[in-house]
């Protein structure tokens, strides 16, 4: 019997697929929680919200007319009319980092919330790109479709309402997330293309898992990391850790052995130090037990 081709094949074809489409991957993404997860009738949803979106724009705000005319439209119909928001009170649910989840309940974290904006943008006419700003997705709308003036648009915060950020709020952000010693910088707010943004989903739920011990998935997440980022020691290490976790002991070896052959000992600093010598104390424990087992 044939079967067809596998999570990650799919993800990394889909990653690599020309044109702006980032929903048909997040819903590949999805599928780590929702394995039989069938995205055609939520891409017919995003096409429906989209058209709708198109006329509340042209109705109340003209197609071409003033870029800041249309993203108000577009906002008050995501999120006046349909209702999505920023889901604070249980910010790690696992549901939050699902697009078919997010749609469903209409609720979610920046940057899923961020993919529906974009999606619906996109089919309502509008140009918008994420910014994968440092602990808070973004978008920016842009005022046409030929427009690559950094400088030119809005930023919009969809966790808040579709917000629109100045620079001040973009700097008082950063500080937010990463402290007041944080050094801001305009390259911060450059448009992300599809692999970062896949990648930086993948690292959530991955971060979610290993909080809820749910070592299968954040294992099975882990390769699709791997398959994006094939150069990663961070991730190799971590599916040689999750498979320690998980009783796989061959798989886990092969992992850590080949980390501590690729890492760079001489640049680590202290901290990092540490970190490889209880993972070559985990190996010496790994060959025993593999040895055991022949």
């Amino acid at each position: 019997m044939k079967t067809g081709p596998t999570l990650t094949a799919q993800l990394v074809k889909a990653a690599d697929r020309p044109g702006p489409d980032l929903a048909a991957p997040a819903f590949l993404v999805a599928r780590v929680e929702y394995p039989r997860l069938d995205a055609g009738p939520y891409l017919d949803r995003l096409d429906q919200m989209g058209e709708a979106a198109l006329h509340r724009v042209a109705r109340e705000a003209v197609v071409d007319g003033p870029l800041a005319a249309r993203v108000d439209a577009l906002n008050r119909y995501l999120f006046n009319e349909l209702g999505f928001f920023g889901n604070r009170d249980h910010y790690d649910d696992p549901r939050n980092s699902c697009l078919n989840e997010v749609l469903d309940r209409r609720t979610g974290i920046p940057i899923t919330l961020s993919l529906v904006y974009i999606e619906v943008a996109r089919r309502a006419g509008l140009r918008a790109e994420g910014i994968n700003f440092p602990g808070h997705f973004l978008v920016r709308v842009r005022p046409d479709l030929h427009t690559d003036d950094p400088e030119d648009g809005f930023i919009v915060d969809p966790f808040h309402g579709g917000a629109i950020l100045s620079e001040a709020d973009c700097r008082s952000l950063l500080r937010r997330h990463l402290g007041d010693e944080a050094a801001f910088d305009p390259s911060l707010l450059a448009a992300a293309t599809r692999k970062p943004i896949l990648i930086r989903m993948l690292l959530n739920l991955k971060r979610l898992y290993v909080q809820m011990r749910s070592f299968p998935q954040a294992r099975q997440v882990t390769d699709l990391l791997l398959a994006l980022t094939p150069s990663s020691l961070i991730e190799l290490r971590d599916r040689g850790l999750l498979a320690y976790h998980m009783q796989d002991f061959t798989a886990a070896l092969r992992d850590l052995e080949r980390f501590l052959k690729l890492a760079p000992q001489a640049q680590l600093d202290d901290e990092q130090r540490a970190e490889n010598e209880q993972v070559w104390e985990h190996v010496k424990t790994l060959k025993r037990r593999v040895a055991s087992l022949n």
